[in-house]
């Protein structure tokens, strides 16, 4: 039995069932990066050897450091920036290693801020689509309809404001009574929306093409620039380095086996990208549109085959339902490492908590909101040479996945890996089979450096 290395985990909630953290720890992960990234990548990067190369990452690269995290959250009891100094001074180390946490805590931060900002935009396509505007518009002004809805930031700031409210509103209502729920109906809705779509892709669309297109394996596609594309799916996908599975760690009781539930989230992840890939493609070959657009199949090309389509405003209409579902869950995650560190700072309540951190992040998403009509040219940071042509938008993304992320994920394999003792991971992996904790501690001192740091230089360079 492993000690609690803080003496703040009695206070702590935790989740009422192991299949809560399953549907919890998932629905943090399984967002959008699934449905519209995915999908592009691996049709563009050489079908089912990108997948191949993508499954690896996730199994070797991205489910050790969700199992680095956890434990890291559930040794500690405490929020996400207070978390890993507490582990490693118990191991006799310094409590500097808690910039794991800062840095993951800030990647939310900013990533909650810009995140919201694009299911800003799918919530009001639901909406559009459900009343028939996208219908109205028809195939040759869709594009249109969207470069309009971007160049008014009263209503896109309108739209944020009312997703991060229902985020905030969920999460407020704490473990048991919002954010358990929220995945229990989330998790079951967004599978069966995406069922209906591909049954109905699968028999109106072009399926020898798209599936093709999608799966054939292309082995002459395959480089150092796909494999890394691959890895950093792989860490897109999962959430690793943002704090998220820290915060939600320090909830799991033990007897909940650490490595069993990254593997769930790492399934899940899997199962829910290759089905929107089955959604996607043979819709857009089938009606001649142009696969190779990644987002933009999203905002231009897939609305356009919604308004050519028998049913296309009712499949329009679950599509962006679905969007707005994948968005959801993910977003409460990214709040929770804040809205922890907050209550444990300031000792405020989770509602006061969460409206600070939801509300303050919502004026941060007004820079991204304006980075797409008032300020598309204004380049905050133009004397950085690698920020010289960067928005508000894209300096928060860059900032945040390039650097926090990649940096936090790899002190975690360190930390973990390298650096606490063999009983920590002894202990904190106990409900793993022994051959699963060898593997796990092996991959986060050899394998998982060497795949961030060949990431991280990649796209620095």
């Amino acid at each position: 039995m492993t000690r609690t290395v803080a003496g703040s985990g009695a206070a702590r909630a935790a989740w009422s069932s192991n299949l809560s953290v399953y549907l919890c720890t998932a629905g943090a992960s399984v967002g959008l990066g699934s449905i519209w990234r995915f999908p592009y990548l691996a049709g563009t990067g050489g079908g089912s050897a990108f997948i191949l190369i993508f499954i690896l990452a996730c199994v070797l690269v991205a489910t050790p450091l969700l199992a680095a995290e956890f434990a890291l959250g559930r040794a500690s009891r405490l929020s996400p920036p207070d978390a890993a100094g507490a582990v490693a001074v118990a191991a006799g180390g310094s409590p500097r290693w808690n910039a794991i946490g800062i840095l993951g805590t800030l990647a939310a931060y900013l990533i909650f801020s810009y995140y919201t900002v694009i299911a800003a935009w799918v919530l009001a396509y639901a909406w559009k689509c459900a009343i028939g505007l996208l219908a109205a518009a028809g195939p040759q002004h869709v594009a249109a309809l969207w470069t309009e809805f971007q160049s008014h930031p009263v209503e896109v700031a309108a739209w944020h404001a009312g997703f991060v409210a229902m985020v905030i509103v969920i999460s407020a209502r704490g473990l048991q009574g919002g954010i358990e729920p929220a995945n229990r109906i989330r998790a079951p809705a967004l599978l069966v929306l995406l069922l209906i779509l591909v049954v109905y892709s699968l028999t109106t669309g072009d399926v020898r093409r798209g599936l093709s297109f999608a799966f054939k394996p292309d082995f002459s596609a395959v480089n150092a620039q796909v494999v890394l594309s691959a890895i950093g799916q792989a860490f897109y996908a999962t959430g690793v380095g943002q704090a998220m599975m820290i915060a939600f760690g320090a909830y799991i009781e033990r007897g909940t086996s650490l490595v069993r539930t990254s593997l769930v989230i790492t399934g899940s992840i899997l199962l829910v990208s290759l089905l929107a890939t089955m959604m996607i493609f043979p819709l857009v070959f089938g009606y001649g549109m142009n696969p190779a657009q990644g987002p933009a199949l999203v905002f231009d090309v897939l609305p356009r085959v919604f308004t050519e389509i028998p049913g296309g405003r009712f499949i329009g209409t679950l599509f962006f339902l679905l969007l707005v579902l994948a968005a959801t869950t993910p977003s409460i995650a990214l709040l929770e490492p804040v809205a922890a560190w907050v209550m444990s700072r300031f000792r405020v309540g989770r509602v006061a908590a969460v409206w600070i951190i939801g509300g303050s992040s919502w004026v941060l998403g007004i820079g991204s909101v304006l980075s797409f009509n008032r300020w598309s040219d204004w380049y905050p940071l133009s004397f950085i040479p690698v920020f010289a042509h960067k928005t508000v938008f894209d300096v928060l993304d860059y900032v945040s996945s390039n650097i926090m992320m990649p940096v936090g994920a790899l002190l975690t394999s360190l930390l973990v890996g390298w650096r606490v003792s063999k009983a920590f991971a002894r202990d904190e992996l106990a409900e793993s089979t022994p051959l699963a904790r060898v593997a796990c501690v092996w991959l986060l001192r050899y394998v998982c450096p060497i795949a961030i740091l060949a990431v991280f230089i990649a796209t620095l360079v």
